[in-house]
């Protein structure tokens, strides 16, 4: 074969390099050596700069040639600079995130009393030990959310982390993930997934709380899916659209912890409905976004139950938004909860709520976080309140005092609106108006008289006649995104 100009010079040179023992050959090994069949390709294409920061000339040139490439960390290096180079990995720009596997050991060499054994009965392959140079990301993905996209950032975390960092929940659940970064100082997680996947990751960190030595990690959000209403919340956006991870990684590395409260909700159908009326199991015993009963829960069961009736007709976003249009006009005309004050009775911190003042309402809602149906917000924007120099400690549920309320994602309340119909919640998701304002509180005590559609989180079932109460159940903390001077800041 025929070496052209200006090439020829180039190559000549890069085969005398890599001819180690002067024969006039390279051999497999001398090849090898050279750094595999990347060196030609690396020539040719003109690879910016040696990572040796004393070297000054550049590899594209034909003065030197690049032998020795890392894929994680993208650094070059000329084989004349091997020698001044240190000798352990410096994980390149995305150390902060990265666990190095020499942090990673089998199990059976943690003397700890602290070491568990994995849920399913099974001892753990691989312990970590603690590092302190940096907040390894334990990475936590659902690839069914948000269709092929889970599947993609799956794989491509897995190339740029180290891949015991990166978990299928699809097939391991988070616990061994949890499990393995359960001795790791400073980690971070990030659960890549829709709302319903943020709760099954919070949920089982409640049953791991002793096993984290350090303390319960901080948890970001990659949104996949449609709704993402908690991570809206927290400034991760409405869902995942092809960013680049290198850029989300940064986001992280600069985010803030906030404390975020969760509720427990607990359900009590009456002693004399058992026998009569049978309903639908409850999804969740944890509010980490919202409770609801009345209108908007009941546009979200029939929803429901006609997307596990007819897949195929809820296979596209714009398709899923033309059934809410369809099906929240059809409520509209019907009013199936009108006058919902007959039918209910709430109770905040003791204190009787009247569901009956100004008008008629159809549904209401209790909310821990202020976005909901996919990035409404119910209780609006607060007015600034006037100062008044009296004794008298503001009524929680006095209209006047509620307009000045904000919501806060850890004050260790919830707030309780009104919903008056389904046409007002069309105009809430315009962003035209808000919700009743009802109370804000941080118990709450709900009767029902007859059975409803109730949602949590999203989740839509119907419910016979019962009593609920709703009780604070903890703190967790959260990663939020950008600048969040709103929230109140962990140190």
């Amino acid at each position: 074969m025929e070496w052209q100009d200006p090439l020829s010079k180039v190559l000549r040179q890069m085969m005398a390099e890599i001819d180690y023992d002067n024969d006039g050959i390279v051999s497999l090994e001398e090849w090898r050596r050279g750094g595999l069949t990347n060196i030609p390709l690396l020539v040719l294409l003109g690879v910016d700069t040696c990572v040796n920061t004393q070297c000054t000339r550049d590899v594209s040139g034909a003065q030197q040639t690049i032998v020795f490439g890392h894929f994680r960390t993208d650094s070059k290096v000329h084989h004349r600079c091997m020698a001044s180079l240190a000798q352990e990995c410096d994980l390149g720009i995305l150390s902060y995130h990265t666990l190095p596997p020499t942090h990673i050991f089998p199990a059976f060499l943690e003397r700890s009393s602290s070491f568990k054994r994995h849920t399913n009965g099974q001892s753990l392959l691989q312990a970590v030990s603690p590092g302190t140079h940096a907040h390894p990301l334990l990475v936590l993905i659902n690839p069914k959310s948000g269709g092929k996209q889970g599947t993609r950032i799956l794989q491509k975390f897995a190339y740029i982390l180290n891949p015991r960092q990166v978990y299928d929940l699809s097939k391991t659940g988070p616990e061994p993930g949890l499990h393995l970064f359960s001795t790791v100082s400073n980690c971070n997680i990030l659960v890549c997934g829709g709302d319903g996947t943020i709760g099954w990751v919070l949920e089982s960190m409640d049953k791991m709380e002793d096993l984290f030595i350090h303390g319960r990690p901080p948890v970001a959000v990659l949104p996949l899916g449609t709704g993402n209403d908690l991570a809206r919340c927290l400034r991760w956006g409405g869902g995942y659209e092809n960013e680049s991870l290198y850029k989300i990684l940064l986001q992280i590395e600069k985010a803030t912890t906030i404390d975020m409260d969760r509720w427990s909700i607990k359900i009590m159908p009456k002693e004399k409905q058992k026998k009569k009326e049978k309903g639908d199991p409850q999804p969740y015993n944890i509010i980490n976004n919202y409770f609801s009963i009345g209108v908007d829960a009941s546009i979200a069961h029939r929803f429901h139950a006609m997307r596990e009736k007819y897949p195929e007709k809820f296979n596209s976003r714009m398709r899923n938004k033309l059934w809410y249009f369809e099906l929240g006009t059809s409520e509209t005309l019907s009013s199936s909860c009108k006058n919902l004050h007959e039918q209910i009775e709430i109770h905040c911190d003791g204190e009787t709520i009247d569901l009956g003042q100004d008008s008629s309402l159809e549904g209401i809602a209790i909310l821990n976080i202020h976005s909901i149906y996919g990035g409404s917000n119910l209780w609006g924007r607060s007015r600034k309140g006037k100062t008044r120099f009296n004794f008298q400690l503001p009524n929680a549920n006095d209209k006047a005092f509620l307009q000045s309320r904000v919501q806060d994602i850890g004050d260790g309340l919830v707030e309780l609106v009104g919903l008056e119909s389904a046409m007002q919640m069309g105009q809430i998701k315009a962003g035209v108006r808000g919700a009743r304002r009802l109370s804000q509180c941080s118990t709450v005590v709900i009767e029902t008289f007859k059975s409803f559609p109730m949602q949590i989180d999203g989740e839509p079932w119907m419910q016979p006649p019962c009593m609920i109460q709703i009780t604070h159940k903890n703190q967790v903390k959260m990663l939020v995104g950008k600048k969040a001077s709103r929230w109140r800041r962990v140190e």
